[in-house]
This record gives structure tokens, C-alpha cells and sequence, in this order.
């Protein structure tokens, strides 16, 4: 998780460290309703490499949004979910949503 003296002085700058690239709110989209495997992650998100799927779950987990649940079963079996700070994004999520909806509609 990042320090605090690690942070950009600015707060909007502080969230796209942590969310901004478009494979992490999508995979905060993904978890808002309930954990997933990893599988069911790469079938949502069409077009993600499973590289980048693999950083981008890391960089979530090191910075407390998502958590990784192993349930120590062969085969394995690995859910990820949000934590109680990633819950907090919901509502980001949700006006994201609007938004775009909304600008999607002042184009026509």
C-alpha cells in the first residue's frame, strides 16, 4: 500500500494512481457485485492480456482495494473481491456511469 508521503500532493491525482488505468475500473466494476475467479474476470473484460490482468489484480491487492481469497482446494480455486475500501469506489462507480451516460446522450 502506498505511504502517504508517496502520494501526489493533489487528491484527483492520488485516485488515478490508484484506479487509473481502464483494466482496474473495470475490474472494480466486475467485483461491485460480488467476488469472482480470475477466469470469470478475463471473460468480462474482452481484450485484457492475462498479464496485464495478473498486474493490475496485484497492483489492486498492494493498494487495499481487492483481496484475494485462496481456498487451499486442488484444483486451485482463487476468488477475488473487494475489500471495505474498495466498497467505498461504488458510489465513484456509480456517478462514472452516469456520467458517461449522460455524455453519451448529449452527442446524439
Amino acid at each position: 500500500m502506498l505511504k502517504k508521503e508517496d502520494m501526489p500532493e493533489c487528491h484527483i491525482a492520488t485516485t488515478v494512481q490508484i484506479i487509473g488505468s481502464k483494466w482496474k475500473l473495470l475490474i472494480i466494476r466486475d467485483l461491485s457485485t460480488g467476488p469472482k475467479r480470475t477466469s470469470e474476470l478475463k471473460k468480462s473484460l474482452n481484450g485484457v492480456s492475462q498479464k496485464v490482468l495478473t498486474e493490475s489484480l496485484k497492483g489492486l491487492i498492494s493498494d487495499g482495494i481487492v483481496e484475494r481469497i485462496d481456498f487451499n482446494e486442488k484444483p486451485l480455486h482463487v476468488e477475488y473481491r473487494l475489500t471495505d475500501i474498495g466498497e467505498t469506489l461504488k458510489p465513484v462507480l456509480q456517478m462514472m456511469k452516469e456520467w458517461g451516460a449522460w455524455y453519451k446522450n448529449t452527442l446524439e
